[in-house]
């Protein structure tokens, strides 16, 4: 097995008619893992696209302002193809309209010149993950032929998905409550998935995953020079849902600061940038989710009364796997084959004691734990055909599902000793060694984070890093 560290099979086309910053951005790239490719311009950048059809670029990093053929010209042949990558625009000369314009034409986001190593990578992590996961939705609903992406045929999911139905419809904002695992996000984009606003951006903020010094930046954007480091304009995750959906994952870690500024938010439909003076108005509707007892946190006063009934108008919850084990056949399935077609290879065959097994075990750790005990279980399969033994091998005998002395690790993709360079080496024991105490601790990364001593957006960024969150 090669590495699996998420950027190394990753190419990314960068397009700037500046040398040095198309240099710059190369090695930046490829230091990182990603394979680079660049264009002088949109005209050489189409040309290039256009001889590797079959084989496009994961995302591409374009200038706005370049001669022949410019950013925004480029972004819309871009989206004339049949799987379209992410386009991230650049420019010197950004102002809000150009920001706004582009977005809603298709950009997955937008940097402003002098361009900052780390946002440039925050952003293009965050645009390559959402792009897999809409992706992976995409090809979910056409498997299913309908527009929820649940799987199962268990009272309560058959409730779940009325229920889904009924609130797509509705304008309300949701509050998604369930255990770590569960699904909460694919709740969300279900909803959005359903909704009128189906057309318009479904935007994820991870809560927990930003440190709360950037959180008011990240939500609401800032104004050039409004902070250290705050070299351009910089739109916020509210502006950026305009015309669609903006989901607040683990609301509940939110700092009290931040909640008053998103109350008024969700009162107003108006934001104000960092640094900035002028209101400018959000036409979102605000999904959230929490793993949390938000209701306890009213009484702990770490979270605001206000603010918890503005969000909780439709309160909804992602079941736990445990409360509807006669799915966990066809999810697990469902699962072999999402799998077999990341890799090109036919699902395996799951024997009928082995699903039995699936069944009964108590899934802490909900689907998330149960996407990777089948992966790691297929790694180390004999054959074509999951059996028993291959499941006890990697999560346990018996009731309580600890692993059995001696077995194989429960890995099922980081494997360091296939690294080809001590870098990837490097990278995969990193990988394995978080995707070993996450799946210990039953995917809860608040308890994963204690444990580590870490905080939990640092360990975010590590996970998203190596692909361990889907």
């Amino acid at each position: 097995m090669g590495p699996t560290h998420p950027t190394r099979s990753k190419t990314v086309l960068v397009v700037d008619d500046d040398g040095d910053i198309r240099q710059s951005l190369e090695m930046l790239l490829r230091f990182e893992g990603f394979e680079v490719h660049t264009a002088r311009d949109g005209e050489e950048a189409w040309a290039r696209l256009e001889r590797d059809a079959k084989n496009p670029p994961a995302a591409i990093l374009t200038d706005l302002k370049m001669p022949r053929m410019d950013g925004l010209q480029l972004l819309d042949k871009v989206q004339g193809l049949a799987s379209p990558p992410p386009v991230i625009l650049i420019s010197g000369h950004g102002d809000v309209a150009t920001a706004v314009t582009a977005m809603q034409t298709g950009a997955a986001n937008f940097l402003e010149k002098p361009l900052d190593d780390n946002r440039v990578l925050v952003t293009l992590r965050t645009v390559l993950r959402t792009h897999r996961l809409e992706a992976e939705n995409d090809s979910l609903k056409r498997r299913l032929g309908d527009s929820h992406p649940l799987v199962g045929s268990s009272p309560i999911l058959t409730a779940l998905r009325e229920q889904l139905a009924q609130v797509a419809a509705s304008p309300a904002s949701v509050l998604i409550t369930g255990e770590n695992g569960s699904g909460k996000e694919v709740l969300a984009r279900t909803i959005h998935a359903q909704s009128p606003r189906a057309s318009g951006p479904f935007i994820t903020v991870n809560c927990a995953a930003i440190p709360s010094e950037l959180i008011e930046s990240e939500l609401f954007g800032h104004e050039k020079g409004s902070f250290t480091g705050a070299s351009g304009l910089r739109i916020g995750h509210f502006e950026a849902a305009d015309g669609g959906t903006l989901f607040l994952d683990e609301v509940g870690d939110m700092p009290l600061a931040a909640q008053a500024k998103v109350l008024r938010a969700l009162e107003t439909l108006e934001i104000t940038r960092v640094g900035g003076a002028q209101s400018h108005p959000v036409d979102i509707r605000v999904l959230a989710a929490t793993n949390a007892d938000l209701a306890q946190g009213v009484e702990d006063k770490t979270f605001r009364m206000d603010l918890f009934y503005r969000l909780n108008v439709v309160p909804l919850r992602a079941p736990a796997l445990r409360e509807h084990p006669e799915d966990i056949p066809e999810i697990a399935r469902h699962l072999l084959r999402q799998q077999a077609e990341r890799s090109g290879r036919r699902p395996p065959e799951v024997e009928e004691d082995a699903l039995r097994f699936l069944e009964q075990a108590p899934w802490p750790g909900n689907v998330r734990q149960l996407r990777n005990v089948l992966q790691a279980a297929t790694v180390f399969a004999n054959g074509d055909t999951l059996t028993l033994t291959d499941l006890q091998g990697v999560l346990g005998e018996g009731p309580g599902l600890s692993p059995t002395p001696g077995a194989a690790t429960p890995r099922g993709g980081p494997d360091p000793y296939d690294a080809e360079t001590f870098e990837d080496f490097k990278n995969q024991s990193e990988a394995l060694f978080f995707q070993l105490r996450l799946e210990r601790n039953g995917g809860n990364i608040k308890r994963t984070a204690e444990e580590l001593g870490m905080q939990r957006s640092h360990l975010y960024k590590k996970l998203d890093r190596y692909d361990l969150r889907s």
